[in-house]
């Protein structure tokens, strides 16, 4: 099985921004502890703080898959619902 590369980023609302920075240091956390889980970074950008560079490696398929499960009902996945994300994924 190969490793799952998620690299890209994700752009917050104005309305939602508090929301994500309150969030962000419980969503790190929790995904950093999941089984498969090999990097987990997510940083905001220094030149445009409405935008958040994502970078994320899984073990394999089925450990990414959980991840995402689990964030689509998770406090964080209700927060950043309505952000813009822009993703490249290798190894799928």
């Amino acid at each position: 099985m190969s490793k799952i590369t998620l690299k890209g980023f994700i752009t917050a609302t104005e309305d939602g921004m508090d929301g994500v920075l309150n969030e962000l240091p419980n969503h790190i956390e929790l995904t950093r502890k999941e089984i498969g889980c090999l990097v987990f970074d997510v940083t905001q950008d220094e030149s445009d703080k409405s935008r958040f560079n994502v970078y994320e490696e899984f073990k394999n398929k089925e450990s990414f898959e959980q991840h995402q499960n689990r964030v689509r009902t998770s406090i964080w996945g209700n927060i950043t619902k309505n952000v813009e994300r822009n993703y490249s994924i290798e190894g799928l």
